[in-house]
């Protein structure tokens, strides 16, 4: 996956979350609960979601990196990035 497939792939997983927010305003570097008004409940399944559609675990020490867009996608690509889309 490229960085932007990833980014994609974060606002794919927003828009399931929280379908009545307009998620392509979201800028990179702005809180995402804040721009959004998720709550913890909400960031939880958004962490819960990552498990269940890529295999992947963010231990909760690292919650501090998906706090924007951009260190979320920071944070996410190396985990992501040898992956590729499924058709």
């Amino acid at each position: 996956m490229t960085k932007e497939q990833v980014r994609q792939a974060i606002l794919d997983i927003l828009t399931e979350i929280a379908p009545d927010e307009d998620i392509h305003s979201i800028s990179d570097d702005g809180n995402l609960r804040d721009q959004i008004d998720l709550d913890s409940m909400d960031f939880l399944d958004i962490v819960m979601e990552l498990r269940k559609r890529f295999n992947i675990e963010v231990p909760e020490k690292d919650y501090e990196f998906l706090a924007t867009m951009s260190s979320c996608v920071n944070y996410l690509f190396p985990l992501l990035g040898d992956r590729k889309l499924a058709s």
